[in-house]
């Protein structure tokens, strides 16, 4: 005898899944810059210095002499011997005058005229000591200066972002499926 049976065969549903996944780029040019400095503002004053050698005393005392210091020198010493020379006259005028007290005057002025004292010599420096005069004024420098900041341009970009999102497809693989036979 045979018994009836029952066949089933199932088939389950299966899911596909395909994924596309996400794609990001960043990049980030480089930024615009532009650096200039401007030069400093700077100004200068000098005053030079001056040196001053006064070596008139002591061409004087080598008797190199200008021909203007040579005329007021012996215009001066000719003053000098005339007033000395009026002097000497008016005293012994004054001493003639007094002939009578006794005193032989002719004979004391002729002695005089006759026997002068001696000249005075002495030894000198040719050039005297110190006889060059030198002056120095240091020079003055006056530094004045403005210093001026840099000028920055600097200009930014925005960085470029691309992004791609992702994609996940779900899908139906297989269908499931319930085959049922009856077999006698």
């Amino acid at each position: 005898m045979q018994i009836p049976q029952i066949r089933m065969e199932s088939q389950f549903a299966k899911i596909g899944m395909e994924t596309v996944s996400a794609r990001q780029s960043i990049q980030q040019p480089n930024a615009d810059l532009h650096i200039e400095q401007p030069q400093a503002d700077m100004k200068m004053r000098t005053i030079p210095g001056r040196l001053t050698i006064d070596q008139s005393q002591a061409w004087e005392d080598m008797d190199i002499k200008s021909i203007f210091q040579r005329v007021r020198e012996n215009a001066q010493r000719g003053r000098q011997k005339l007033l000395e020379g009026i002097a000497r006259v008016a005293r012994e005028g004054n001493e003639m005058l007094d002939i009578h007290s006794g005193r032989d005057v002719l004979v004391e002025q002729a002695k005089r005229k006759a026997n002068p004292p001696p000249v005075d010599t002495n030894i000198n420096w040719v050039p005297s000591p110190f006889s060059v005069i030198i002056h120095y004024e240091p020079g003055k420098t006056d530094i004045q200066f403005q210093t001026r900041k840099p000028v920055i341009d600097a200009r930014i970009r925005k960085p470029i972002i691309s992004y791609v999102p992702g994609d996940v497809n779900i899908y139906l693989r297989q269908q499931n499926s319930l085959k049922i036979d009856f077999v006698k």
